[in-house]
């Protein structure tokens, strides 16, 4: 029998939970799920004899070090911050690791350790990244193995709204956490275009955006994400003239989220003196100049951010409930925290809700003398506002790579993302019949002009 370590059950992780669960009688395992409450799992596992759940605290170290210590493998879906404690003990017992996590420093600097003791520490493995890279791979290694030469590479993904419950001025909900979602983009963003680095810093970033269209979809807008140079290595794009990866919102959303940047209320770093008697609309005043002559808040926003006083983002603004006196109740808040607290009042999912992923590369490249680009597209729905697209896609690739790393079918070590194809091919793979599938099409945009 092969002992699982789940450690994180909150909304991303239904559909891991639901595949670990239906494929463990036939894989022989036993499965343990941890985290702060686990109430609301106890419905599903009550009568598996293969499955419990328990109240895991990652800070304690002696629970963590007893519950690593029964396990053949972790799974980890706990905050990202988190990562390294668990995988400091997963190295220190000699347990295999998956999180859906980006590699931060701190763990990147355990892959010669873990080589040597022959863990994987499998990170990057959900949707974005991980399905984004796994799709990615295995059309660059499509387009490589038929001659082709890429030129361009654009890689953009978003977790929004189904249009069927797209009911809101914002056109989006949150379809994973609110925090992160707050704090997105912060830093500067890297990439290359036409063989010029670029950078946009975060005061920058909402404003400069490239515009998409999805077939059957329709329009998005996308702005760069994080460090795009990284990826150039592991992707064996090394002299690519142009490379990005973005994050997907409907139209509108970045020019109105760009106010929240301008004004400061994404900030993280330090907390706000008398948040615990602030109304929402004296937390928008705390950050704007003082009034003359009777000047309104909205009038007085709209100077300051250089926005129309009556246009479509004050609208949005004001759905959002930005000018009422709506109290806070929120002691020692930061900025970012108390911004987070009026989203969620308005953005939650709700019951019947449905989400929807959308992802979409876009390469071109040159074969035979001719210019073609590709473009690759995927749309997830999800069912309703539990069993959503964002779980589906986060957690079925970390199931899938849990057990083909229990059969013994990855055989990487060390700090691992799934750009290999003995990781991804298998992955991609079993992913369509759960209908994460990609559609593709292939186009001449310069004719070889001997023809």
């Amino acid at each position: 029998m092969k002992n699982i370590l789940l450690l994180g059950a909150g909304r991303s992780a239904s559909s891991l939970i639901a595949y670990l669960l239906q494929n463990a009688p036939t894989e022989n395992w036993h499965i343990r799920i941890g985290d702060i409450v686990v109430s609301h799992l106890q419905p599903t596992i009550a009568n598996l004899p293969f499955a419990e759940a328990l109240v895991f605290d990652v800070h304690n170290a002696v629970q963590r070090e007893a519950e690593v210590k029964k396990a053949d493998l972790v799974i980890s879906l706990l905050p990202a911050i988190f990562h390294i404690e668990v995988a400091r003990e997963c190295l220190k017992q000699e347990k295999h690791l998956i999180t859906a996590s980006y590699v931060s420093p701190e763990i990147k600097e355990l892959h010669t350790e873990a080589q040597a003791k022959n863990i994987t520490i499998l990170m990057e493995s959900g949707l974005d990244p991980g399905i984004d890279h796994m799709s990615a791979m295995a059309a660059i290694r499509h387009i490589q193995a038929k001659g082709g030469k890429l030129t361009s590479f654009k890689s953009y993904t978003g977790g929004l709204v189904a249009p069927e419950s797209d009911n809101n001025p914002w056109h989006y909900k949150f379809t994973w956490n609110p925090r992160n979602v707050v704090l997105a983009g912060q830093g500067t963003a890297k990439y290359i275009k036409n063989g010029e680095y670029k950078y946009i810093p975060y005061h920058q970033l909402f404003s400069r955006t490239d515009e998409f269209y999805v077939e059957g979809y329709g329009h998005f807008e996308g702005y760069a994400n994080r460090d795009s140079l990284s990826y150039r290595e592991p992707y064996g794009l090394q002299t690519i003239p142009t490379m990005l990866r973005g994050t997907l919102r409907r139209p509108g959303y970045c020019a109105a989220w760009n106010v929240f940047v301008q004004l400061g209320l994404t900030d993280d770093s330090y907390t706000l003196e008398g948040s615990e008697s602030m109304t929402n609309r004296s937390y928008l005043e705390a950050f704007l100049p003082p009034a003359y002559n009777g000047e309104t808040t909205e009038k007085r926003l709209a100077n300051y951010t250089g926005i129309e006083e009556f246009g479509e983002i004050m609208q949005k603004l004001a759905w959002l409930d930005f000018f009422e006196e709506t109290p806070l109740n929120m002691p020692s808040a930061t900025p970012a925290q108390v911004l987070e607290k009026i989203l969620k009042e308005k953005w939650q999912l709700q019951p019947g809700d449905k989400d929807m992923i959308v992802m979409q590369h876009l390469f071109e490249y040159e074969l035979s003398g001719e210019k073609r680009e590709l473009t690759s597209s995927l749309v997830v729905k999800g069912d309703d506002e539990v069993q959503t697209a964002m779980a589906k896609t986060v957690g079925l690739p970390v199931a899938i790579l849990a057990k083909l790393l229990l059969q013994g079918k990855i055989t990487h070590r060390g700090v691992v993302i799934p750009i290999h194809f003995e990781l991804y091919e298998p992955v991609l793979k079993e992913l369509k019949s759960y209908g994460v599938d990609f559609l593709e099409k292939d186009a001449i945009t310069s004719p070889n002009p001997s023809f």
